[in-house]
């Protein structure tokens, strides 16, 4: 028993999905809207082109694996 790790109840509860998908999606739209700012060059425009397409391409693998059941539902 001293071996065991100790858990906080909230520590196992899973995420609301829904809600995360919609945090991802939103955030990778807000980032792509920094395009139109006050910076010069395309190395900007490039760091946030991919980090958003990482987020959406998540979101993607995410659904794909649950659908074809090779992801948990209850994650």
């Amino acid at each position: 028993m001293a071996e065991e790790p100790v858990y906080a109840p909230d520590q196992l509860k899973p995420g609301n999905r829904k809600w995360a998908r919609i945090g991802a999606l939103g955030s990778a739209a807000v980032m792509l809207m920094f395009f139109w700012g006050n910076h010069e060059g395309n190395t900007e425009n490039l760091w946030l082109a991919v980090i958003a397409l990482l987020l959406v391409g998540a979101v993607v693998a995410d659904a794909v694996l649950r659908r074809n059941g090779l992801k948990p539902n209850d994650q």
